[in-house]
C-alpha cells in the first residue's frame, strides 16, 4: 500500500481535516477516567470529522454516540485508529446500507494489539532512553538534561502521532474500498465483531480477580473454596461478577460510580473478615 499525505483526498474529509484530528488528539488522555477511560477525549478528537460528515442533527448525535463507549489505547499512537474511524464515518455517510456497528467493533480489536505495541515502544523503551539520557546529564547539573528528556521524547511522539492520522485513514480508505469490491465486505465486519468480543472478554480475564480463601478440611488434606471452583472453571469467579454487575447496569441502570464503591467496600469487608483475597 502506497502512503503519501499529500495525496489529493477524493472523498469529503480533507488532508485539513485530518489535521484538526491529530492537533484534538494531544489531550486525549487529559479526561480519561475509570467508568469509559478515554471515551470523551476519542469523541473530542472526532468532532471535525462528525460534523462534516453529518449535517443532520440526529445523524451528528448519533455518531457522537458511538464513540462515547469505552475506549482505551497507549494515547502516542491513538491516531491510527482515530484515522480508521475517520474513513469508516466517510464510508457511513456515504452507504446507507453500512453496518455502524463495525466502526466500535474495530477500534475495539486493534485495542488490545496497539496498546500492547505501543506500551512497550513509548513507556518501555523510548521513556527509558530518554530519561536516562536526561537524568545522568540533570545530574551533573547539565540544563541540557531535562531538555533533551523532552525533546528525545517528544519529537518521535509528535511525529509519529501526526503520520498515522493520515495512514489510519489511508488504510481504512483503501481497506475498505478492497473489501466492498470483493464482496466480502459482511464477513470480514463479523469477523472483526467477534475480535472485539474477544478482546473485551480478555480484558475481563486480565482486569478481574478475586479469590475466595475459605477452607474445607483438617491440616494437608484443606482445600480452599478458590482451588475447588478452579477445578470446575478456572476464572469462574470473575466471570460471575462481570455477569452480575453487567445485569445490574443493564437492568438497573446502576452509576458506574456507585458500582465501583460497591465492589471497593466488598473488597475492603471481604479482606477484613477473611472471604476475600
Amino acid at each position: 500500500m502506497s502512503f503519501n499525505i499529500h495525496a489529493d483526498y477524493d472523498g469529503k474529509i480533507t488532508k485539513k481535516d485530518l489535521q484538526k484530528v491529530y492537533l484534538r488528539s494531544i489531550p486525549m488522555e487529559h479526561s480519561w477516567n475509570y467508568e469509559r477511560m478515554m471515551h470523551s477525549g476519542y469523541c473530542f478528537a472526532m468532532l471535525p470529522i462528525l460534523k462534516k460528515l453529518y449535517p443532520k442533527r440526529e445523524d451528528y448525535i448519533e455518531a457522537m454516540q458511538r464513540h462515547m463507549e469505552l475506549y482505551n489505547v497507549t494515547m502516542y499512537i491513538s491516531t491510527l485508529p482515530l484515522g480508521i474511524s475517520a474513513a469508516m464515518e466517510e464510508k457511513n455517510a456515504e452507504d446507507p446500507n453500512f453496518d455502524t456497528s463495525s466502526i466500535n467493533s474495530v477500534k475495539t480489536a486493534f485495542m488490545g494489539p496497539l496498546s500492547g505495541i505501543g506500551d512497550a515502544l513509548y513507556h518501555g523503551t523510548l521513556r527509558i532512553i530518554a530519561m536516562g539520557i536526561g537524568v545522568s546529564l540533570a545530574m551533573k547539573g547539565n540544563v541540557l538534561g531535562p531538555i533533551l528528556f523532552w525533546l528525545i521524547f517528544n519529537i518521535p511522539n509528535f511525529g509519529v502521532r501526526y503520520l498515522l492520522t493520515f495512514l489510519g485513514y489511508k488504510l481504512g480508505i483503501e481497506s475498505l474500498d478492497k473489501l466492498e469490491k470483493s464482496g466480502i465486505m459482511d464477513k470480514v465486519m463479523q469477523a472483526a465483531s467477534i475480535l472485539g468480543l474477544v478482546v473485551t472478554g480478555a480484558m475481563t480475564a486480565e482486569n478481574v480477580y478475586f479469590s475466595i480463601p475459605i477452607k474445607f478440611g483438617i491440616g494437608s488434606d484443606a482445600t480452599t473454596v478458590q482451588k475447588i471452583l478452579d477445578g470446575i472453571v478456572p476464572g469462574i469467579g470473575p466471570l460471575v461478577l462481570f455477569g452480575i454487575c453487567y445485569y445490574i447496569f443493564k437492568k438497573k441502570k446502576c452509576n458506574p460510580i456507585v458500582m465501583m464503591l460497591i465492589l471497593m467496600a466488598l473488597g475492603v469487608v471481604g479482606a477484613f473478615f477473611g472471604f476475600l483475597a
